[in-house]
């Protein structure tokens, strides 16, 4: 059983920084990749920035090229993965999901329950 725990979310205003945390469990597992993606009010969820157990990155384009600076990165020690945004703006304001793949469950994708990210104007 995997079980996958995000933290760090909360309330900023717009030009402020959050980073936010992820967990999973499952010491037996390999993590094929992590990835943080988000879901605004009304849209599909949409992928923020995601990183194999490599340490390759992979950033959404509407993340790439933007004010807003995010980072990703990864403990494959402790199976954690944070993402540090910086420069918020509101169109931010999402709940946050951590997923995790198991490469030994065929690649199965486990998430996080969310943590969410609204950014004041």
């Amino acid at each position: 059983q995997v079980h996958v725990v995000e933290s760090g979310g909360g309330l900023v205003q717009a030009g402020g920084s959050l980073r936010l945390s992820c967990a999973a469990s499952g010491s037996m597992f390999t993590f094929s990749a992590m990835g943080w993606w988000r879901q605004a009010p009304g849209k599909q969820r949409e992928l923020v920035a995601s990183i194999t157990r490599g340490g390759v990155t992979n950033y959404a384009d509407s993340v790439k090229g933007r004010s807003t600076i995010s980072t990703i990165s990864r403990d494959n020690g402790k199976a954690t993965v944070d993402l540090q945004m910086n420069s918020l703006k509101p169109e931010d304001t999402a709940v946050y999901y951590c997923n995790a793949v198991v490469r030994e469950l065929g690649n199965y994708v486990y998430w996080g329950q969310g943590t969410q990210v609204t950014v004041s104007s």
